[in-house]
Formats: C-alpha cells, structure tokens, sequence
C-alpha cells in the first residue's frame, strides 16, 4: 500500500487548558490526565497501523513534557498548530504535507521525510485525540479507502468527524467553517458533493468531550 502520513492533532494536557468541558465531572486536573492518555493511545494507534510518518501537531506549542516523550520515544515527528481557527490549522498542517515541507518539525524523531511519499500519491490521514475507539484497523482502512476516493472521513456521533484523510490538500474543506457544532460532517458533506469531490466514510464513532461521553471509554480506562 502506498505510504500515508498520519497527523495528530493535539492540545497539551495542561489543567484548564485541555478538555474543559470534562472538568464538571473529573477536575481540571483529571481532565488533563485523561487528555494526556488520549493523546498516549492516538499516538500508539497512529503508530500501530504502520502506514508511514506520524506527526503530531501541537497546541499551543511542543513544548509540553508528554509531547517531548513521544518525540524523544523517537517515533513521532513534533510540529507546532499555529495561529488561526481550527480549520486554518487543519489546512495548514495538511498543506505543508502535501508541499512536501517539514518547516516547523523538532528534532529527536526518526519518522523522517523519506519515507513520504510525493505528488499525486501522497495520503494523508489528519485524526484528534478525543476518539479512543479510532484504532489502528480503522486507521488503515481510511488509508486503503484513498486508493479510490479524494477523501475519506470517521464521523463522530456528536455531528463531527474524528478522522479527514485527503489526496490533495483541500482549502475548500477549512476555510469559513464554523466548528463544534452537531452539523460540521452535514456541511462538510455538502462542501464535497460541491467541489466534485469522491469520498468514503467508515462507521462513526463517538468523541469524549462532555461529561455524558465518560460512558464510551474503553474498557478498563478510568475516568
């Protein structure tokens, strides 16, 4: 199968920073102890489906010591998210991917720009951290789904979607989006059928963002 690049989009696991609308039930820093596992398990997943690079795209920075753990694991590749909306990040990150630039990445990782593939043949794979039921079989077979599709997505239950996985970098997507709402897969669907674009979808799953989602971590995980 063609190489694909898998992107993690993450926020540092900082008390009243990450997965505020989970303090409610866990505390700021309970909520930031499960978004550091979150991130732990995205990684591990991204990494187990073994399709190429993994990246994780940091917010606000790299800086962070979970971060600098799976950079320094040798694995992962650091870059930071940038200035702008989520979706100008998200345009951003697959963009430079797409233009073939690693501007940005920090250094302690292995997951090098060699193995990227170029061109027309490039895939990518863009995931969050808050779907623990994304797995690593999910992740590859969103990666075989671009073999004849422009895009793929795993909706969410909450109207989202938890992966984006492109052929070529798609502004259109991104750009004048409102986000976090129970209708951003509706019109993301809408904005394809619109550009002319193929897409796949695999079954949805469920995002852990409030308190009532706790019930869809996996077994043995604690809240």
């Amino acid at each position: 199968m063609t190489a694909c690049t898998v992107l993690v989009m993450a926020k540092a696991p900082v008390a009243g920073f990450a997965k505020t609308r989970l303090i409610p039930a866990l505390g700021a820093e309970g909520a930031a102890a499960l978004a550091e596992r979150l991130l732990a398990h995205a990684a591990a997943q991204a990494l187990e489906a073994d399709l190429g690079p993994v990246e994780i795209c940091c917010a606000p920075d790299a800086s962070h010591a979970a971060f600098r753990r799976l950079a320094h694991a040798g694995t992962v590749r650091l870059t930071d998210q940038g200035a702008g909306d989520l979706g100008e990040r998200m345009a951003r990150a697959f963009g430079r991917v797409f233009a073939g630039s690693s501007a940005g990445a920090y250094a302690g990782s292995s997951a090098g720009s060699s193995t990227t593939p170029s061109g027309r043949d490039k895939r990518v794979l863009m995931i969050g951290t808050d779907a623990p039921a994304l797995d690593a079989a999910m992740l590859r077979r969103a990666a075989d789904a671009l073999a004849d599709h422009d895009a793929v997505f795993v909706p969410a239950f909450d109207g989202g979607y938890a992966l984006i996985g492109l052929r070529a970098a798609a502004p259109v997507l991104f750009q004048g989006m409102a986000w976090s709402h129970a209708q951003v897969m509706l019109h993301t669907r809408e904005r394809l059928r619109a550009a002319g674009l193929r897409y796949a979808e695999l079954p949805a799953v469920h995002d852990i963002d409030e308190p009532a989602d706790l019930a869809h971590l996996p077994p043995g995980w604690s809240a």
